[in-house]
């Protein structure tokens, strides 16, 4: 289905972008000083094709699976934190919803691979597997898994097309999933584990061994650098192939797509090796206090709007980053043009 998608893609429109920074430049303020958020107003009209670019349906997708490498101990957090804490965020309880209500987005979550029971209707059913295994002892899926894990985030882009969202925001919830984020970039950035493992939900103590691990997996795996579906069925995770999905459908479908954290960053560089293309419709939010994150944003060629030391995921530095956007709309629509003074 990827494949089908990609060839859907076409580059940013030239002509857009030329419009929109014409009109940022003619408005009573200094020529770029609004740094970062000028250029994600041009990059969206070129995304968007029109220099009336717009984010106003926001939707904050949260992608929910489990990572079978928290059996190596690289967590101090129980696997079960994952269906609770999806179940959370349904009800409106966690930190992404508290910015998504501050934001003016919605909040959809979407379990693709929770291993652990859980009583909660509201959360979106699109299950490739109940959990992934250890990539320290072998693949974490089989290479079909990880196709309908990024078909259920392609899916899930198209749906939001269809309500009318015009700004997504990737999220995700997995306990493990820093450990599975950071094989992903070590393959894909050619780096050691060293480079890219951060302490995670973990205290600094347990990088150690959580590098120990990453390393085991690529030894044993073998994931091929430049086959990022291999990458991620052998040493990635379910939540991580869908936003890769996410990122790939929401350029097909015209839906701009607000990259969190490390793991939202690592799977945008997958969809990114991918298809190319796809990379108009991605914004950086956020520098992350992991690790890999600067590293990851460099490789996707992004800039992002701020950088808090956050780490956090769950999309809650997406969110900021769609607030921030939003704000700079208002200015690019808002503000008196020079000449008028």
């Amino acid at each position: 289905m990827w494949e089908e998608i990609s060839r859907r893609l076409a580059p940013p429109d030239d002509a857009a972008m030329a419009k929109a920074k014409a009109r940022l430049d003619s408005l009573a303020k200094l020529p770029g000083s609004l740094g970062e958020l000028e250029n994600a107003v041009i990059r969206l009209a070129g995304f968007q094709r029109t220099d009336r670019p717009s984010i106003g349906r926001k939707t904050a997708v949260v992608f929910c699976a489990d990572n079978g490498v928290v059996a190596e101990g690289v967590t101090p957090s129980a696997q079960r934190i994952t269906a609770a804490q999806a179940a959370n965020f349904a009800r409106g309880g966690g930190v992404v919803n508290a910015f998504a209500r501050r934001a003016g987005a919605g909040v959809l979550v979407v379990d693709v691979g929770i291993a652990c029971e859980y009583d909660e209707p509201r959360i979106r059913q699109k299950v490739v597997r109940r959990g992934t295994g250890s990539i320290a002892r072998g693949p974490a899926m089989t290479r079909e898994e990880c196709l309908r894990g990024i078909e259920a985030g392609i899916l899930t882009a198209a749906e939001l097309a269809e309500n009318g969202t015009e700004l997504a925001i990737a999220g995700e919830m997995g306990i493990g999933n820093t450990t599975t984020a950071s094989a992903v970039s070590a393959v894909l950035l050619g780096c050691p584990p060293e480079e890219v493992t951060g302490r995670g939900a973990g205290g600094s103590g347990g990088v150690s061994h959580k590098s120990a691990v990453v390393r085991r997996a690529l030894e044993i795996n073998h994931p091929d650098p430049g086959d990022p579906i291999d990458i991620l069925s052998k040493v990635g995770g379910l939540d991580i192939a869908a936003m890769c999905g996410l990122y790939l459908g929401g350029a097909a479908y015209g839906v701009a797509v607000m990259v969190d954290g490390m793991i939202s960053s690592a799977a945008a560089l997958c969809a990114v090796r991918l298809a190319p293309l796809c990379a108009s419709a991605l914004f950086a939010s956020h520098c992350t206090a992991e690790k890999a994150g600067p590293r990851l944003l460099e490789a996707l060629g992004l800039r992002p709007l701020i950088t808090a030391g956050l780490c956090l995921g769950e999309g809650t530095g997406g969110l900021l980053g769609a607030g921030l956007l939003d704000s700079a709309l208002a200015a690019y629509y808002e503000t008196a043009a020079l000449a008028d003074l």
